[in-house]
């Protein structure tokens, strides 16, 4: 969603009759001579306010935060202050009524309730994607969708082979891709990472989303309770009529996905799938003939023009603020509520509820375990093999398989050492991974021994797929030309 958040500033002609002030040429890319309507004071915040926005749509600088969260959890964890965080974990957060408790701890609020909010903007993504993105064209999109099925489907072979007749709930942990993560990843590789490479991860990336998000609803929930399900029914036909009736404001969506929310955590079904049912029932359309919507402005802009007064205060010219308030309204609805949704989300997600859920459950306590026993659990050799190993194998695999028996071909501009280093970087699985292992295991030894794995795989899988891009695209040296001229 980032790629698709422009930080818009506007230039038009105009006078302010309180403070009237030009502003710099070159912030705005302006001619000298060109006037602006922005004054000083005005212009030191949108200035901020610019910075702010490069800052938070940085694919980068959010999975920076998000390892550093990772690392100070790892840190707090092998430290006095483990017992204050588990103690935080077991915060009871509701109201009480007499005998009446209505709440949840804080771990179960950033597991449940937070991450529904993440899984309503990886929704709001796959249906971006399946309506003007890579997944509307399914010959396009064949391709690093069924290479992300083969690095799911390895990795979950090589932990049901090592964990056979043991931890097998664990199966899932290894076949998750975190997408923020591996394109923060990737983003510091700079143009050693072709657009269309990422494009091809991005869509293989949102494939692997949709399997995890089938894992947890089909494997890892409880029994379901008939009357809670039959309330997300009801739920679902309410969202269902609201966007047959052409309701295109975001609140009554909202109050019907807490609703739905509820109903999915008393349920025995993952809360977190309410998200990205949800999303699904945002309307993709404009609440406006957008085709009209430039002669609309021209209209506008002439009734702006014979209601000011410049000897008036602007308090004053209620004629004037009145036009601009409808064009204000007018404008905000041309753009469609899934993805208003999805701008007003993603800063939040990305800087604040994936760095919380990282800190809250990247806890791995070394302190009096037994390291060397930890490395041979089979939970963690089939986490940390099933990623490292798996999932190269699985991406690669199908890649080559799909292409050489003449089924598909790679994208434009992307070759095999490109394909090699997204099969290396999926098995960055730190999100989704870390939340399947909390479902999987209730033994806190077993919970360990996978957040381990997840933590070593991620870290081993980004640098051995930034060393192998780096080394295979490397600019030749003199001594290397001399070499290659001899032989």
């Amino acid at each position: 969603m980032d790629d698709r958040n422009h930080n818009n500033t506007g230039h038009e002609k105009a006078h302010d009759p309180l403070h009237e002030m030009p502003i710099e040429a070159e912030v705005w890319g302006l001619p000298e001579d060109e006037p602006t309507i922005v004054r000083h004071d005005v212009e030191s915040r949108i200035v901020r306010r610019t910075v702010f926005e490069n800052i938070t749509s940085n694919g980068t600088i959010a999975a920076a935060v998000m390892v550093f969260a990772a690392i100070a959890a790892v840190i707090m964890a092998n430290s006095p202050a483990y017992d204050l965080i588990d103690d935080l974990n077991e915060l009871y957060l509701g109201i009480r009524i007499g005998d009446l408790a209505i709440g949840i701890t804080l771990e179960e609020f950033v597991n449940d309730f937070l991450m529904f909010i993440f899984f309503l903007l990886v929704g709001v993504e796959l249906k971006y994607e399946m309506t003007v993105g890579q997944l509307r064209k399914p010959r396009q999109a064949a391709l690093p969708m069924l290479a992300a099925v083969g690095g799911a489907t390895v990795p979950c072979l090589i932990y049901l082979a090592i964990n056979w007749g043991g931890a097998v709930s664990g199966w899932a942990i290894p076949m998750a891709t975190d997408i923020a993560f591996a394109l923060g990843v990737m983003s510091l590789l700079g143009d050693k990472v072709r657009p269309e490479t990422k494009v091809f991860f991005q869509t293989l990336a949102i494939a692997d989303d949709i399997l995890g998000i089938l894992a947890i609803a089909l494997f890892y929930g409880q029994a379901p309770s008939i009357s809670w399900c039959g309330g997300i029914a009801a739920c679902m036909v309410v969202l269902a009529l609201m966007n047959r009736a052409n309701v295109m404001t975001v609140r009554p969506y909202a109050a019907v996905g807490f609703v739905m929310w509820v109903c999915f955590f008393n349920s025995g079904i993952h809360a977190t799938l309410a998200g990205v049912v949800l999303a699904f029932f945002l309307p993709v359309r404009s609440d406006i003939r957008v085709s009209r919507v430039s002669d609309w402005l021209s209209s506008q802009a002439d009734k702006l023009d014979d209601r000011y007064d410049d000897k008036m205060h602007i308090l004053g010219q209620h004629d004037f603020t009145e036009t601009a308030h409808a064009m204000e309204r007018v404008l905000h609805h041309v753009t469609p509520p899934l993805e208003r949704v999805g701008r007003n989300i993603s800063v939040l997600v990305n800087f604040v509820i994936l760095p919380l859920f990282a800190f809250m459950n990247a806890q791995v306590r070394l302190v009096g375990a037994d390291f060397g026993a930890l490395m041979v659990d089979p939970v963690t050799l089939g986490a940390l093999i099933g990623a490292v190993v798996g999932k190269p194998v699985g991406i690669v695999g199908v890649t080559w398989l799909l292409t050489k028996s003449g089924f598909s071909k790679l994208p434009n501009n992307m070759d095999w050492v490109q394909v090699i280093a997204v099969g290396l970087m999926g098995g960055l699985g730190f999100t989704m991974s870390i939340l399947i292992a909390s479902l999987a295991f209730t033994d806190p030894s077993q919970v360990l021994a996978a957040k381990l794995a997840i933590l070593m795989a991620s870290v081993i899988s980004a640098a051995l797929g930034c060393a192998y891009l780096l080394f295979m695209t490397r600019t030749p040296s003199a001594d290397d030309d001399e070499e290659l001229a001899a032989a």
